[in-house]
């Protein structure tokens, strides 16, 4: 029985203001995000929320603000797609189920006009038929013709307006994919298209040993990210990574190449066909590119400095998959922190350097 809207006014105040308890002991940031996260977790309708959220802070005692924007994209931003995606399929099916009653309902009519039109045939055949029954007959003919006519002009127009409506649906489902693989922040691609694309391209590209250029991976990372979260706030910070993804944009002109957002502060350049030096010289473009640019903050114009990313670049071999792949991407971009940061390295140069350890 329901107890009643005061009832759950209460009960959302409840959730609302143990939300904020939760949010300001285990949350790095204090955001719209972040609350939405912390009330479903505290509602308890999504377990699957709650089990990252548990894993997570165990094992890192906070949700970084990273950590927000994968659980939001997850858990909320997913489910909303997923329901609008479940939408729109169920209006696909029901048009396509009425379209197969009109071709049901045309093919019975056409059925039918041959059952008449072969009675009506042997009547006309039979020599002992009259020129008044004749007359009948055409009479008839005329009749079914013009009814059968009338039926194919109405499945017609249906099948326009049902082309027309299946287009539109496509388009919104085609939008809705589309979502779900972008970055809201940067309008790059997320994680999953980031994934994707990798997998997808080095499954494609010709190995070491087969000839052709293999696809070459750059992951870059914004050196001091924090710093300018808890210096000038998270709203400062979402300005330096879509100042980031703004010059990826500007210096990645490769066709076919795939820039993404897969982590917090964290990008991926998936290139295909492109060799270890052509990535390196895209590496350094982006690097100073980014370097070249200063941070204003936009509230008071006041300046914050610049930006300096650290990059790691890694080329196909012959034995490797996209999670090979990435680790090598990944141990260039830590050997460019561990060296200063604010520069690339590729597989060369830490080869060289282990060759020296």
């Amino acid at each position: 029985m329901s107890l009643g809207p005061d009832s759950d006014r209460d009960r959302s105040f409840t959730l609302a203001q143990r939300s904020f308890e939760l949010m300001r002991d285990y949350c790095a940031c204090a955001t719209p995000r972040a609350y939405a996260v912390w009330y479903l977790y505290v509602s308890g309708t999504q377990p699957l929320l709650n089990d990252a959220v548990k894993r997570l802070t165990t094992q890192n005692g906070t949700l970084t603000s990273a950590d927000i924007d994968g659980l939001h994209d997850t858990y909320i931003d997913g489910r909303r797609l997923a329901v609008e995606v479940d939408r729109m399929n169920s209006s696909l099916i029901a048009e396509v189920e009425g379209i197969m009653e009109m071709i049901e309902v045309s093919i019975r009519s056409t059925a039918q006009y041959g059952e008449s039109l072969q009675a009506l045939t042997h009547d006309i055949a039979n020599t002992a038929t009259s020129r008044t029954r004749l007359r009948e007959i055409v009479t008839t003919i005329v009749a079914n013709t013009r009814d059968v006519t009338a039926n194919n002009r109405t499945l017609e127009a249906r099948m326009r307006e049902s082309r027309s409506e299946i287009e539109t649906l496509r388009e919104t489902l085609e939008a809705a994919r589309l979502e779900s693989l972008t970055d809201a922040l940067t309008g790059l691609g997320n994680r999953k298209s980031f994934e994707e694309a990798l997998r997808r391209t080095v499954d494609a590209s010709p190995t070491s040993g087969h000839g052709g250029k293999p696809t070459s991976l750059i992951v870059l990372d914004i050196d001091s990210f924090k710093r300018f979260n808890d210096l000038y706030g998270h709203l400062t910070g979402d300005q330096v990574l879509r100042l980031v993804a703004i010059v990826m944009r500007e210096h990645v002109g490769q066709t076919g190449a795939t820039l993404a957002r897969f982590g917090g502060e964290e990008f991926g350049i998936v290139l295909p066909e492109t060799g270890l030096e052509d990535a390196r010289a895209i590496a350094e473009r982006v690097r100073n590119g980014v370097t070249g640019r200063e941070l204003v903050k936009r509230s008071t114009g006041e300046s914050l400095g610049k930006v300096t990313v650290s990059l790691g670049v890694a080329t196909q071999r012959g034995d490797d998959n996209a999670v090979s792949l990435l680790e090598r991407a990944d141990a260039c971009l830590f050997a460019a922190k561990r060296a200063g940061r604010n520069r690339t390295y590729d597989e060369t140069e830490v080869d060289a350097l282990r060759d020296v350890a």
